[in-house]
């Protein structure tokens, strides 16, 4: 069962809102896993609980899920997390093939509202995640007003703006 999206994606304020969101999730992501201090991909914050590593391979795989979904082919994938600043990698490169597809005039074989109440929504939660354990493992991600940041569609990968104004 397919669900066009419409291709003019100028006009499509829904897969505006939507690239937006990623390139919000790539300047917070890039917060949360920039300078990391050593070994905190392996930290455990419990008993049964997912490591930073092990939550960056299921984000990546949840892009990768996404991309699937929007093509019309949807595929689920448990990676095996690979090493920090590779996970760090294929997260924005996910990231970048998912908003590839969305700026471009390809149809998106899935509602928009879907996308994101599944996968990006689930990113969002993990992005937070990552960042909570930072602080758990002594080593916390500066506050600042998201609001103010300079987070722009098209910016998706690893470059981002500097902050304006952290706390």
């Amino acid at each position: 069962m397919s669900h066009p999206i419409h291709t003019d994606v100028a006009s499509d304020p829904k897969r505006e809102l939507l690239r937006h969101t990623l390139a919000t999730l790539a300047y917070r992501g890039g917060k949360a896993v920039r300078n990391a201090p050593a070994g905190f991909a392996d930290f455990r914050a419990g008993e049964g609980l997912r490591t930073p590593g092990q939550i960056l391979a299921h984000v990546g795989d949840l892009f990768d899920w996404a991309l699937s979904i929007a093509m019309g082919q949807q595929k689920w994938h448990d990676s095996k997390p690979l090493p920090w600043e590779q996970e760090i990698e294929r997260f924005f490169a996910a990231l970048k093939k998912f908003d590839d597809l969305l700026g471009s005039t390809e149809q998106v074989q899935a509602p928009l509202e879907k996308l994101f109440q599944g996968p990006v929504a689930d990113a969002l939660t993990h992005v937070g995640q990552i960042a909570m354990l930072r602080r758990m493992a002594g080593a916390p991600v500066k506050g600042e007003s998201y609001f103010v940041a300079e987070i722009s569609t098209d910016r998706v990968g690893a470059d981002q703006a500097n902050p304006n104004r952290e706390f």
